[in-house]
Parts: C-alpha cells; sequence; structure tokens
C-alpha cells in the first residue's frame, strides 16, 4: 500500500526551527512527508537543508522549479501550512502567491486537495484588520484554518514559546 503524501509548508515563525519535530509526527502518522519552506525560513535551515532531507527522503523545497525541470515531489494528497506566519497568512489571503509555499496552497485548496493552516504569531499582529479578513477568505475556499481553542491561540508580543507549537493539534486536523 501508498503512503499518503503530505505536504508540509512552514514559514519563517519561531517554530520553524523546529520543523523536523514536526516531520517525525507526520511520519509516525504514516505520512510520506515533503517539506516546503517560505524562502526565508529556508535561510534559517540552510546549514542543515541535508539533515530534513535524509529525514523526509526528498528534496526540500522553497523556489519554484526552472520550466525545463520535472517536479522534485510526488503529487499531495493533504497540505498543512505549519506555521503559518501573519506575513504569509495576509499574502496568501489576497491571492499573493510570490513563492512556491504559497503557489503551492493558491493552486491546491482549488484542485481539491485538503488544505489546513495553523497559525503562530502574537497578539499585536493578529489585532492587524488584515488578518480577519484573511483567515475569513481561507476558510470561505475550504481552508481548515486552526486557531484558539483548535489549534494556536496567539500569544503575546515576545512572549511566545516556540518549542511548545502543537504540531499533534495540526496533524489531528488532518483526519477531518
Amino acid at each position: 500500500m501508498t503512503k499518503r503524501v503530505l505536504y508540509l509548508i512552514a514559514c519563517a515563525a519561531g517554530p520553524t526551527q523546529y520543523i523536523d519535530e514536526g516531520v517525525r509526527e507526520a511520519q509516525h502518522r504514516g505520512w510520506d512527508t515533503c517539506l516546503v519552506l517560505t524562502p526565508s525560513a529556508a535561510r534559517w535551515w540552510e546549514p542543515r537543508l541535508g539533515e530534513l532531507e535524509e529525514l523526509t527522503g526528498h528534496r526540500v523545497r522553497s523556489q519554484y522549479k526552472l520550466p525545463e525541470e520535472q517536479d522534485a515531489l510526488p503529487k499531495a494528497d493533504a497540505m498543512l501550512v505549519a506555521p503559518l506566519s501573519c506575513t504569509s497568512l495576509n499574502k496568501w489571503g489576497n491571492g499573493i502567491a510570490d513563492t512556491l509555499a504559497l503557489g503551492l496552497v493558491s493552486e491546491g485548496v482549488h484542485l481539491g486537495v485538503p488544505v489546513v493552516a495553523m497559525p503562530y504569531f502574537n497578539r499585536a499582529q493578529a489585532a492587524q484588520p488584515a488578518v480577519a479578513r484573511s483567515i475569513a477568505d481561507l476558510r470561505t475556499q475550504g481552508v481548515l484554518y486552526l486557531d484558539g481553542p483548535d489549534g494556536y491561540t496567539s500569544h503575546p508580543p515576545k512572549q511566545g514559546n516556540p518549542r511548545s507549537y502543537p504540531w499533534r493539534a495540526a496533524l489531528d486536523a488532518m483526519k477531518r
């Protein structure tokens, strides 16, 4: 039996420092996990991308491929955007797909691929009026956005704990 393929898409938010934990949890649940990072998140892992590629068994992607290149990843059965930064949330909610990460989910949700997103940003960022609009727009498109008791509750500025990011809650939602 072939494993289901999950694209784990991570933005430049604190928990991305521990994305390997998210990958391991997904693999433990039976997912063939492909990792896609925003360009800023890829910079964080640049010296250790080989570790992530060894862990996933796939090339870690952060840039669009060249037109003549073959797709490097298998087709996704589901996509999980975690952690989702405030910047990427607002770009995605406004239809801006200027990175591979946002392009994949922007298209995927309209191709029938289940897409789940769980944020990680502080309350000051969450208070920006564009945030509520972006969340509403994504939910209208069919994205399962996990916030509050169902996912991640924004933390006070300068008081986040990226180590305690609830990867399990995000992956539990993949069953929905």
